[in-house]
């Protein structure tokens, strides 16, 4: 395991994998992205229930324990245990990256932006849902939730995200759809919800593949000022990567610069 870093400036970036559906090349090219994009002392730390062809620079520690209640059993809402009071041996701030995602440009404008949680505005991936608007109350919150594929805060700091999702899981999983409305609403409850800039992290569908039939004469391309590339909703990275994810309607086209950036 990598030597714990004893610098003022030094930062923590973490990424969590378990299950099957991610193998340990996404967590290897995270860590490889990370490094090439970000010059200051870091620690790449991956929470996970298998180690399995890791590379020795990747730290790794156990998946966070939820501490549900006894008879509790649904785990899909794992990634709240980031926000334990005592994550593993972290301390100071963070930086979490999904697996699914591509690192194309300087991290260290996510460690310099002001602000005590900093996270991706769902909306600023999707086009607009003008029906979406019936429900005003509906369309105000929705149009609030962060994306979790990329967020940044002070390990420890957020630990009441977690508290209210033990304290009654049941609920919250009956009355939000995902976890990360739930914490969007814990983070608008606590006055702490803040967003990147639209520009720094951007669908790889809406921002980088030319609408409807201009993608048959295009190519993907990548917008200008996107530091990261998420793959929100379909195509799926993998399908993108292996040369699919094409409609009727949307050519994908060459995406080279997309594996280089991702595998180099």
């Amino acid at each position: 395991m990598p030597d714990v870093i004893d610098d003022k400036n030094a930062v923590n970036v973490i990424c969590i994998k378990w299950g099957s559906m991610y193998g340990a090349e996404y967590v290897n090219n995270l860590r490889r992205g990370v490094a090439r994009h970000l010059k200051r002392p870091h620690r790449f730390v991956c929470f996970t229930d298998d180690t399995a062809g890791l590379d020795s620079a990747v730290e790794t520690f156990p998946l966070p324990d939820l501490d549900l209640p006894a008879g509790h059993r649904d785990r899909r809402w794992r990634k709240l245990g980031l926000f334990r009071r005592d994550l593993a041996d972290l301390k100071g701030t963070t930086l979490f990256l999904d697996l699914d995602l591509v690192i194309v440009d300087d991290l260290e404008p996510f460690f310099e932006h002001p602000g005590t949680f900093l996270i991706i505005r769902d909306d600023d991936l999707f086009r607009a849902k003008p029906l979406r608007k019936l429900n005003p109350a509906r369309d105000r919150f929705l149009h609030s939730v962060g994306n979790s594929s990329v967020f940044r805060y002070e390990v420890g700091q957020h630990s009441y995200i977690l508290d209210a999702y033990v304290a009654d899981p049941a609920a919250a999983t009956a009355g939000y759809e995902i976890s990360q409305q739930f914490q969007s609403a814990q983070l608008a409850l606590h006055g702490h919800l803040q967003y990147w800039p639209r520009e720094w992290c951007v669908s790889f569908k809406n921002a980088c593949v030319p609408r409807y039939f201009k993608s048959f004469f295009h190519d993907p391309s990548l917008p200008k000022g996107a530091r990261i590339v998420v793959f929100a909703g379909n195509p799926k990275m993998s399908e993108v990567l292996e040369g699919g994810g094409q409609k009727w309607y949307r050519r994908i086209g060459n995406t080279g610069w997309l594996r280089q950036a991702w595998t180099r």
